[in-house]
């Protein structure tokens, strides 16, 4: 099912995330929001933007270039982040028309649960080091905006 997005200004969006205690709890909300992704179309999608105040994401970093690689991530940690950035022009599905030059990483380390349960352990770079922290960030309140344009 196609979740409406929560658009900027909404307060929710600003708001802390709670850790999700059973993963069986999300399946129906995983699934939809796989859908709303693609649908809008984006490549990551946080629980806060469907208006639900809980730590999952899904992202599919590559799936515009014919590259489907779903991920989902229930409860993540970035463990370290590179102190080497990139700097990419962002987009946000609840800030639409309003792309922002963020700074990010260039590589991360996380660590989640995936739709199963089982607790995954990964290192990302480049695109996808990005889209997880521009997930991460709508699980902690921080959008876009937030973050100074980069040059």
């Amino acid at each position: 099912m196609i979740r409406p997005i929560v658009m900027y200004p909404d307060p929710g969006l600003g708001e802390m995330c709670t850790p999700v205690l059973d993963v069986a709890e999300v399946a129906d909300l995983i699934a939809d929001m796989f859908e709303t992704m693609y649908a809008a179309p984006g490549r990551g999608l946080a629980a806060p933007q469907v208006g639900v105040l809980k730590r999952v994401f899904v992202m599919d970093a590559g799936w515009k270039t014919g590259d489907k690689t779903p991920v989902v991530m229930i409860n993540p940690e970035i463990l370290s982040r590179s102190t080497e950035l990139q700097v990419n022009e962002e987009g946000c599905l609840s800030i639409p028309d309003t792309p922002r030059r963020v700074a990010r990483p260039a590589r991360v380390e996380v660590m989640w649960l995936d739709e199963t349960g089982m607790q995954r352990r990964g290192a990302f770079d480049g695109f996808e080091a990005a889209c997880i922290c521009h997930e991460n960030d709508h699980l902690d309140g921080i959008l876009i905006l937030d973050h100074e344009a980069a040059a």
